[in-house]
């Protein structure tokens, strides 16, 4: 039986356009937004505003507000559907979508990339589809990198660690976000990087897992932080989440 992939959902896909580049609630700032923010202000900090890699892009926002610092970005989503809504955010200026209200009803809601400024950015940014655990050998030379909310998702998140630095630039930043909501229709419970006891009964967290995975090559930069997002699903239905962000540079 073939595997589908819930982020090629049409309904998916109109959520993650509304989480994006819709409308805030509840106060929460727009998390693609804000982590493109810090992405930019901690490689202006570091001399690092070359090349930026966005890897799980999903619909762009993110990969837009790096354009404003770097001087080209590429970016990378598993999802056809995902990179498809980029490409024509880039290459049209907007995006027609809609949000369930409830039941069979609908919003019809539009964005334009002018509205958000980054059309002077959009053709700073090159979108395709891939696979994080499996890119392909042009990705590299990056002076940042950028995983959103991530590693949660892969099928193996250790292998895809453990190559990341060869991506990246030394001296070179690499930035995670993630809610570390470990599911094994996702990710093998023996691949998790933490949220389970060892054989000794230790707890290890998922931040436990990035030390030990990135210690050979990265030293963090900072104390972790969360970065909290919403997630509409309809009118009356929402997701509200706290991200961990993790701030790395390559030393090695």
């Amino acid at each position: 039986m073939d595997i589908i992939n819930p982020y090629e959902a049409e309904e998916l896909v109109s959520q993650y356009i509304d989480f994006h580049y819709g409308d805030t609630y509840f106060g929460v700032d727009n998390f693609a937004q804000v982590c493109g923010e810090i992405c930019g202000s901690i490689a202006q900090e570091q001399k690092q505003t070359g090349r930026a890699l966005d890897i799980g892009c999903a619909v762009g926002r993110t990969s837009f507000e790096l354009a404003k610092y770097f001087e080209k970005v590429d970016s990378v989503d598993y999802s056809h559907q995902f990179i498809t809504t980029a490409i024509e955010l880039k290459t049209k200026g907007c995006k027609d979508y809609h949000v369930k209200t409830e039941g069979h009803l609908v919003e019809h809601k539009t964005v334009q990339l002018a509205d958000l400024g980054y059309t002077e950015y959009a053709d700073k940014c090159s979108f395709k589809q891939g696979d994080a655990c499996d890119l392909d050998d042009m990705y590299k030379g990056y002076d940042l990198i950028f995983a959103g909310n991530l590693i949660d998702r892969l099928h193996s998140p250790e292998q895809f660690l453990l190559n990341i630095h060869s991506r990246l630039n030394v001296g070179g930043v690499f930035i995670l976000t993630s809610p570390y909501t470990w599911l094994e229709d996702y990710t093998k419970k023996e691949n998790w990087l933490g949220g389970y006891q060892n054989a000794h009964g230790d707890e290890i967290t998922s931040l436990d897992g990035l030390k030990e995975t990135l210690g050979a090559n990265f030293e963090m930069l900072e104390a972790p932080r969360d970065v909290p997002f919403v997630i509409r699903e309809t009118a009356r239905k929402y997701q509200h989440t706290l991200a961990q962000m993790t701030i790395w540079k390559r030393i090695r």
